[in-house]
């Protein structure tokens, strides 16, 4: 199986090039010991734990970081957002894996996606495979996997498949999945552009090729 429209962005095969383990990429994540502020601020990102190294990059500036946590905090469940966890890793790892972002995409994998009831064969197809694998039993399934598809391809989800969305999903519904999708396209642009190192632990594509 191979991701679709990979060849033209990179996908999930692409991504070695851009991302690695090793080095601290082009915008080095910071180290501790933090200043006072910075503590202050990783602890209220990730509270209780070590910050991952999106986080501690992202504390070079400040007031980016505050932004981007209160944004990423609707997103992941805090402002009740009107889609499930389960749509909402689908959409999450699908558009990391189109985008060729294994930071990120591991990242998911590892935290939520056994929280999410997303299994092996399901994983491997968001990163390799597409919509009308066997894996995906339930329409509302495939249908997310269709519309981030249509999102990367296009920046844009035909009359055809917009009309199926419409009658899964209400429009409020449908609003937070069209900026989820958004919100991990810009997360991966940083990830990648500035080769964020990946996280020991986390996952990579090649584990589910």
């Amino acid at each position: 199986m191979s991701t679709p429209g990979a060849g033209e962005t990179g996908g999930a095969e692409g991504a070695g090039a851009a991302e690695g383990v090793d080095g601290g990429g082009r915008i080095p994540p910071l180290e501790p010991p933090y200043a006072p502020e910075t503590a202050e601020l990783l602890e209220r990102m990730m509270p209780g734990r070590e910050p991952i190294a999106l986080f501690r990059m992202l504390a070079r500036n400040a007031p980016l970081a505050e932004a981007m946590h209160e944004w990423g905090g609707y997103e992941l469940g805090r402002g009740r957002p009107t889609f499930s966890l389960r749509e909402r890793e689908i959409v999450i790892d699908r558009t990391c894996a189109l985008r060729g972002c294994e930071y990120e995409w591991g990242v998911h994998v590892a935290v939520f996606a056994e929280r999410a009831g997303l299994d092996a064969e399901q994983i491997r197809s968001l990163t390799h495979g597409a919509h009308t694998d066997a894996c995906w039993t339930d329409p509302r399934d495939r249908l997310l996997v269709e519309l981030t598809d249509a999102l990367h391809a296009g920046s844009d989800v035909p009359d055809e498949l917009w009309g199926r969305l419409a009658g899964e999903f209400a429009p409020e519904q449908l609003l937070d999945l069209l900026t989820l999708c958004g919100w991990y396209h810009a997360v991966s642009f940083l990830a990648r552009a500035t080769r964020l190192p990946l996280e020991p632990e986390a996952p990579r594509f090649t584990d589910y090729a």
